[in-house]
């Protein structure tokens, strides 16, 4: 049976142990990253280009022609100066044919972090069912590395949550083996179904509240909206297929 793994944070990420072959990686940054990408890839983005930090995000922008991409990223929750915010919503308006590159604090380094996995998917609640629908598909034996970026070491709430829901679309789907801390994110998930409250209840949320970003954390409350499943490949995350449940 297949053995589902649940990190709580990117900080917990051992590059050794994902490099065996044997594991298929999905990164949840429900607040925003991940989201933010799933988003941007629906919306017609070319690709989504995840950077470690600012001065790599400088560093690729060299590559690309003025208006062939949109520069997006954030610092502990801050805007960069001379990036977009990372916003769904604003970054939905003009992306469509363009390339996203993408600097935050947590997903994007827990998607470079763990690329050296079998396969790397990008999960939200947009479009865990997919992203649940592509892994039962998978028929070799390999064990599901569930990854929440969490916050700075800290563990996230809305990221928890967001392993609680695709864990919960794969039950649906087929039996796994589950670790205790997959078991307890499931158990989480599924005594809270209001997932606005729930994203807007944690720290990140708050924040963004606090900005007036209530509409990016509906936007990021939205499940199941998208059948894209999207993975990372040569350091793009890319749309792999459309998997409907």
């Amino acid at each position: 049976m297949t053995k589902i793994h649940l990190l709580m944070r990117k900080e917990d990420i051992k590059e050794e142990k994902i490099a065996d072959g044997k594991k298929l990686a999905v990164v949840l940054d429900v607040l925003l990253a991940t989201t933010t990408i799933v988003s941007a890839l629906k919306d017609g983005a070319k690709e989504v280009i995840p950077v470690l930090h600012s001065r790599e995000a400088m560093e690729v922008v060299k590559e690309f022609q003025q208006g062939q991409y949109i520069l997006a990223g954030e610092l502990d929750a801050y805007p960069i100066n001379g990036f977009d915010y990372p916003s769904p919503i604003l970054i939905g308006e003009t992306i469509n044919g363009k390339s996203l590159i993408l600097s935050t604090t947590n997903g994007t380094v827990a998607l470079r972090n763990s690329s050296s996995a079998n396969k790397v998917y990008v999960a939200s609640l947009l479009n865990n069912p997919a992203v649940a629908a592509s892994l039962q598909k998978m028929r070799e034996k390999q064990t599901i590395l569930i990854i929440c970026s969490g916050n700075s070491g800290e563990i996230s709430l809305e990221d928890f949550y967001g392993a609680g829901h695709l864990i919960d679309c794969l039950l649906n789907l087929c039996q796994y083996e589950l670790t205790d801390a997959a078991k307890a994110a499931v158990y989480f998930y599924r005594g809270h179904e209001d997932a606005y409250e729930v994203l807007l209840s944690s720290y990140v949320g708050k924040l963004l509240g606090k900005h007036n970003h209530h509409a990016d954390v509906k936007v990021a409350a939205s499940k199941g909206i998208t059948s894209i499943v999207p993975i990372l490949k040569d350091g793009k995350v890319v749309i792999e297929t459309t998997c409907s449940v």
